[in-house]
């Protein structure tokens, strides 16, 4: 039973700002992460059911439908209920977090953040 292969862990980045996405592309890159991006709320579901990704980092302003309305959805889908939800918000108030995590996030990180604080962050849902 010797195994090399490693499963590559995927993410979908839901971001509409485009600096912010390309950050997130340089870090999931550099960790050796399969992903993709959508950047309009609408997009979301239909992409994250189509991927089945381990991960999805998920902005909670989004054009069309916010991350809260997206993570309940994945939430209430049984097809989707294992992924892991990390929502990002430039509004890091407590009362934000509160709400991500009600819905059903697996963590909450503020904009802008350390690349460091995301990795361990990103590390912590996908490998812990």
């Amino acid at each position: 039973m010797v195994s090399d292969e490693v499963k590559q862990h995927s993410v979908l980045v839901v971001e509409d700002e485009d600096n912010i996405a390309l950050a997130l592309d340089y870090l999931l890159t550099r960790e050796g992460y399969s992903h993709d991006r959508v950047a309009n709320g609408s997009e979301a579901l239909p992409r994250i059911r189509e991927m089945q990704p381990d991960l999805v980092l998920l902005d909670v302003m989004l054009p069309e439908m916010s991350g809260y309305e997206i993570c309940q959805a994945m939430r209430l889908d049984p097809d989707m209920g294992a992924i892991k939800v990390l929502m990002m918000t430039a509004r890091g108030s407590a009362i934000e977090r509160k709400k991500g995590l009600a819905l059903g996030a697996d963590g909450f990180i503020s904009k802008p953040f350390e690349l460091g604080e995301l990795r361990a962050e990103v590390r912590r849902l996908l490998e812990g």
